[in-house]
């Protein structure tokens, strides 16, 4: 989460040197310029976010897999043995 929200800082300061770099403009011009950089920055933040809760889901997944494989394997093996006796009590025809 630290290096998305420094990945954040560092895209605002790209913009906010972007923007001083332009000459001056008409007020109307430098304020529709100004919400385009916050729609970008906003965006930006977004996208950064979501890589990170995507980022956070994957890592808990992969660590529930990782607690929970030696259960899983020990249910499915006694869920072979129930379908195996099950399959025994099954008349044939």
């Amino acid at each position: 989460m630290k290096a998305s929200l420094l990945f954040l800082l560092a895209c605002t300061a790209v913009l906010a040197v972007g923007a001083r770099a332009d000459p001056p403009e008409e007020p109307k011009a430098l304020v529709q310029k100004v919400q385009e950089l916050a729609q970008r920055a906003s965006a930006m933040a977004k996208d950064a976010f979501s890589r990170v809760r995507d980022s956070e889901a994957a890592q808990q997944a992969r660590q529930w897999l990782a607690e929970n494989a030696e259960l899983a394997k020990q249910r499915l093996v006694w869920l072979k043995e129930q379908l195996a006796e099950l399959w025994k009590k099954t008349p044939a025809k």
